[in-house]
């Protein structure tokens, strides 16, 4: 495959005729940013970036402050095949957000994944990562969410009628050099799954972004509407955004130790151990929304108790387990991430939660493979299984104490991002909603 660097991408644009640019960015809450240049523009913007207000995007500068340079990435050029026309094409790239001197601007979610990439580099290791991102489709996008079926987990034609706009969702991601591994209705009825096929981090957050507008893309041209939203349907499954990931030292799979019982590296344990013990302070950033709390609640799939299991999927960590010679397969599976979360901080503080057990030698405890929700809360606590936080709420005083999300998302990052989330949750707790009406206003 050419390598994607300027000269590629100016060739590109000639060869496939592409009229349009978009330089897309993400804002510190994870929602996706464009605007658009011509091609004989992207010279100077690959040379010097392309200006804009930075004030107006969320957790970004200040109106004092508020110059911004997008610089797009040129390995990240693909064309758009929603935006295919039968004489021109619209292409995008993803950009690195720098201050007008040109230095790295503290407020790009880019970047801060980027800096803990480049931490586990100076370790030695490459973060690899394998999101499952679940979503629903529904008729529209108001009111009551109406389901286009009732099919189950697995479940073919005639219930799931959604085949077609997953097959057609997988060949425009393919298109864009997205591999996916594997696509299927998921539990609740209306959801599903589509699985991106493992790679670096960065790229994979890239191709996170991506996936999300692709899928609502898709939909639209279908006339119907995607959505991530973790929790849309009271009584049914959620959906999640289950993170397998695991660390690289060259070729070699650094989890791996055939002579271990669990097949795991101290390494991997000590990583393993790291997310386990600070779970709790970066569950804001993996499940940052009011409704993501929605979902992690006991029963429904949903892995709030703070362990680690190789078969048990109520734990919040599991570990696949090994098949003889599939040493790079070993992993671990994140299982709280709901798939509304910004891909680069969630990544971000994940790496930084398992670097840092690899670097204080964190011990792993022993894994549970009982059903931790049927345990009673005496058992839980004998065993010494914590819970994530129960809400938007309980999740901000954890991270806003903890030094480990401070230090990996920036100062700026971690400010803006605590502001933003103390807003909506003060917004959230002061609505008055149909449940409190219908419940209380007629004995009160």
């Amino acid at each position: 495959m050419a390598k994607r660097d300027k000269a590629f991408v100016l060739n590109q644009i000639k060869e496939q005729n592409v009229k349009f640019i978009r330089l897309w960015f993400t804002d510190v809450l994870g929602f996706l940013k464009s605007f658009t240049i011509l091609p004989e523009e992207l010279e100077t913007a690959f040379e010097e970036g392309m200006g804009f207000d930075g004030s107006s995007i969320e957790g970004f500068a200040r109106i004092e402050e508020s110059d911004m340079i997008a610089k797009p990435d040129p390995s990240t050029f693909v064309i758009l095949p929603w935006r295919v026309r039968e004489t021109t094409n619209v292409a995008r790239m993803f950009c690195d957000i720098l201050k007008p001197d040109g230095s790295p601007y503290e407020g790009d979610p880019r970047y801060a994944l980027k800096r803990n990439l480049k931490k586990a580099a100076d370790m030695g290791f490459q973060l690899y990562v394998g999101p499952e991102l679940e979503f629903f489709y529904f008729k529209n996008a108001t009111g009551k969410p109406e389901i286009l079926d009732h099919g189950g987990y697995f479940d073919l034609t005639p219930l799931d009628v959604a085949s077609d706009l997953r097959r057609d969702t997988i060949l425009a991601l393919e298109s864009m050099g997205i591999k996916v591994e594997y696509s299927h209705h998921e539990v609740a009825p209306s959801q599903h799954e589509i699985d991106l096929r493992y790679t670096d981090a960065l790229s994979m957050a890239d191709a996170a972004m991506t996936y999300r507008l692709t899928v609502k893309e898709v939909a639209l041209q279908h006339g119907v509407y995607a959505t991530f939203m973790p929790k849309p349907i009271f009584g049914q499954n959620g959906s999640g955004m289950h993170v397998h990931q695991s660390l690289f030292k060259g070729s070699e799979n650094a989890f791996f130790n055939p002579n271990d019982k669990y097949y795991l590296s101290e390494i991997g344990k000590s990583y393993i151990a790291g997310l386990l013990k600070h779970s709790k302070e970066i569950a804001l950033i993996v499940a940052q929304w009011v409704n993501s709390y929605k979902r992690l609640v006991p029963g429904y799939e949903a892995p709030v108790y703070i362990s680690w299991a190789r078969r048990n999927r109520s734990a919040l960590i599991r570990v696949p387990m090994y098949k003889p010679g599939k040493a790079n397969a070993t992993r671990m599976e994140f299982r709280c991430p709901d798939p509304a979360c910004n891909p680069y901080l969630a990544f971000a503080v994940m790496l930084a939660a398992g670097l840092k057990g690899i670097e204080e030698k964190y011990a792993l405890p022993d894994p549970i493979e009982e059903d931790i929700f049927e345990m009673t809360p005496e058992k839980r606590s004998s065993k010494g299984i914590d819970s994530l936080p129960g809400s938007l709420g309980d999740a901000i005083p954890i991270m806003e104490t903890s030094d480990l999300v401070r230090e990996a998302l920036g100062d700026h990052i971690f400010e803006k991002f605590l502001m933003n989330k103390k807003i909506e949750w003060d917004n959230y707790r002061m609505h008055v909603s149909n449940f409190e009406l219908e419940k209380y206003l007629p004995i009160l």
